[in-house]
């Protein structure tokens, strides 16, 4: 399922290629390794590790588990990236 939705975001995206010098900065070549990575983590480990585990946890630990994923994820970015969140953001995403 990750990967038909990659694909159909990588489809409209490339329509939108001829027109990417008008509406931001194009693409260059020493992007390519990063924008490999992001597809290799991103589409094929990812979704692969996420479905390897769910295959061997129960199901009220996989709930959980996937129930903090958000919380876990807005966490990395904020400690590890330095996304700029406030403590609202948080608490918000805290309270869904």
């Amino acid at each position: 399922m990750a990967g038909v939705l990659y694909l159909g975001a990588g489809s409209g995206l490339a329509l939108l290629q001829p027109a990417r010098g008008v509406i931001g900065a194009p693409l260059r070549r020493s992007d390519l390794p990063w924008l490999a990575a992001i597809v290799f983590f991103g589409g094929v480990i990812g979704p692969l590790s996420l479905m390897l585990g769910l295959a061997r946890t129960d199901a009220a630990s996989a709930a959980l588990l996937l129930n903090l994923e958000g919380l876990a994820t807005m966490a990395i970015a904020w400690l590890v990236f330095k996304e700029n969140a406030h403590w609202r953001i948080f608490l918000g995403a805290w309270d869904r």
